[in-house]
C-alpha cells in the first residue's frame, strides 16, 4: 500500500505556505474538489449528487478529457461549479521538465478559454507533485496552487468504500478542502462515499462552496 496522509499536517502547510491547503472559516462550510474528469457517467453522477444538496464544488479538469467530452465540461459550467486546471495529460511534475510542464498547463488553459470566458487560474498538481521551479512559474502567472486538507483516498485500491467516507467525516472541519476523483478508477468508492458525505455534512449544517 502506498503511503499518503489523509489529513495534511500543519508542518506541511507551513513549509509550503504559498499553496492553498484549506480556508480559515468560523462557519460550517467546506470545499469539495474533484480531480481527473470530466468523463461520461462518473462526472454526471457527481453533478446529480451535488444538485440534490444545492452544493457547489471545484473540478480540476484534465485538458484531454475536456477535449474528449466537451458537453460534460459545459454541464460543469452550466451548473455554476468552479473550474481548475489539472494539466492536459495528468503529468507528474517531479518527472517533467519545468518548461514542458508549464506548456502542458497552458494547453489546458487555452482549451478552457474556448468554453469559459474566465481564465483558469486555479491549479492542482497531479499526484500533488510539483517542483519549486514549476510553482514559481505558475505563481508568477497568477495561478493559485490548490492542494488539500483531506483526502478521501477513493483512488486507493486498498481502501474500502466505507473507509473513504470515514476519512472525510472523521477529519472534516470548517474550511476544509476535500479531494475526490471523478474517474473510472475511483468510481466504486466515489459512488458510495460521496452521497454519504453530502448527506451527513448537510444534516450538520455544512455548506458546500466552490473555490474562486
Amino acid at each position: 500500500m502506498r503511503f499518503y496522509l489523509i489529513k495534511t499536517p500543519r508542518i506541511i502547510k507551513k513549509l509550503f505556505s504559498r499553496y492553498t491547503w484549506c480556508f480559515s472559516s468560523n462557519k460550517p462550510e467546506v470545499y469539495l474538489t474533484f480531480d481527473d474528469g470530466p468523463i461520461p457517467e462518473v462526472t454526471e453522477f457527481v453533478l446529480n449528487e451535488l444538485k440534490k444538496h444545492q452544493a457547489k464544488a471545484t473540478f480540476f479538469c484534465i485538458g484531454d478529457n475536456i477535449r474528449k467530452h466537451p458537453s460534460i465540461f459545459k454541464e460543469l459550467l452550466k451548473n455554476g461549479h468552479s473550474i481548475g486546471n489539472h494539466t492536459f495529460n495528468h503529468l507528474n511534475g517531479w518527472k517533467t521538465k519545468s518548461n514542458d510542464y508549464l506548456s502542458n498547463i497552458l494547453q489546458t488553459e487555452t482549451l478552457i478559454h474556448k468554453f469559459h470566458n474566465k481564465s483558469a487560474k486555479l491549479f492542482r498538481p497531479p499526484y500533488g507533485k510539483i517542483k519549486r521551479s514549476q510553482a514559481d512559474l505558475l505563481l508568477k502567472k497568477g495561478y493559485k496552487i490548490i492542494m488539500w486538507d483531506i483526502l478521501s483516498a477513493d483512488f486507493d485500491v486498498h481502501a474500502s468504500k466505507e473507509q473513504c467516507a470515514r476519512n472525510v467525516l472523521q477529519k472534516v472541519k470548517n474550511g476544509s478542502i476535500i479531494v475526490f476523483h471523478d474517474s473510472i478508477k475511483a468510481k466504486e468508492k466515489l459512488y458510495y462515499a460521496l452521497p454519504i458525505v453530502l448527506e451527513n455534512l448537510s444534516n450538520k449544517g455544512y455548506k458546500f462552496k466552490g473555490i474562486i
